[in-house]
């Protein structure tokens, strides 16, 4: 069997995986838990109808567009995807919620700089449309890794069980985020083809939709006891905030950021 029929195999079981995977989440009502997930999960299954059309009866070009409109797509659903993990880890934290929006919000304006500086010293600028996916997509999966990372190294202390279906989901994206950046690396070294990449990232992918599968089967809705650890981060994070401002911290950590930048602008002045 060459590449060629193994990655239309691959492509065309992601769909029916993922199906799977939407009525499963539907049906435990995990969907009102993680509406974002499940919301790419649906955007995906309506993607990949589009692009095999196109793939099949349409030219070269046409597909090749549709392929990175559809990307740039998924790097927004899966960054707010990101976003959500952080706030059911942290749902009985108020403050950390509120800590871990400000600190999205720079991560993503980071990675626009990112490709922006990325796509300047680019030689052309022939597709910066297909050039800020690419490079945002590749600070997507290193921010997803470094997700997993951050849930496995204070899992204890955050009292994360590994069944829980936040968790699940981070290790997924982890999975093909640490796939997807070890063959980018392989490919630079022409140390495997672009047929046989997109084979291992392919399987990568649909290995995380059956690992997904395997935690939305799980019963995850045991009730959770706060921890004391991060129960003191949040009581320092609240102790921090005036009285007189308003319930979210959003503001507050986000002067905090400003100020911080404008010290270290008068510092190099």
């Amino acid at each position: 069997m060459s590449s060629h029929q193994i990655q239309l195999w691959l492509w065309v079981s992601q769909p029916v995986l993922q199906s799977a995977l939407a009525v499963v989440l539907f049906r435990r009502k995990l969907h009102k838990t993680f509406p974002i997930f499940f919301t790419l999960l649906l955007t995906q299954i309506v993607l990949f109808g589009f692009q095999f059309s196109v793939y099949q009866w349409s030219n070269r070009k046409v597909y090749f567009d549709v392929f990175w409109i559809s990307m740039a797509l998924n790097l927004i659903i899966e960054f707010k995807i990101l976003h959500e993990i952080f706030l059911d880890v942290f749902r009985p934290y108020h403050a950390l919620k509120d800590l871990g929006t400000a600190l999205f919000r720079w991560s993503a304006l980071i990675m626009i700089l990112v490709s922006v500086v990325v796509i300047s010293m680019s030689p052309g600028w022939d597709d910066p449309l297909i050039k800020t996916a690419l490079v945002a997509h590749r600070c997507l999966r290193v921010i997803q890794c470094g997700m997993v990372l951050f849930l496995i190294a204070f899992s204890k202390p955050l009292g994360l069980s590994w069944r829980r279906q936040s968790f699940g989901i981070a290790l997924g994206f982890g999975t093909l985020s640490g796939t997807e950046l070890l063959t980018n690396a392989l490919i630079s070294g022409s140390h495997i083809s672009q047929p046989w990449m997109n084979v291992i990232n392919m399987t990568a992918f649909n290995a995380g939709v059956l690992f997904w599968l395997v935690y939305a089967c799980l019963n995850s809705s045991e009730a959770r006891v706060p921890e004391l650890v991060p129960q003191r981060w949040d009581d320092a994070l609240m102790d921090l905030r005036p009285q007189s401002e308003p319930e979210s911290l959003i503001p507050m950590f986000e002067h905090m950021v400003d100020r911080a930048f404008s010290q270290a602008q008068d510092n190099h002045a």
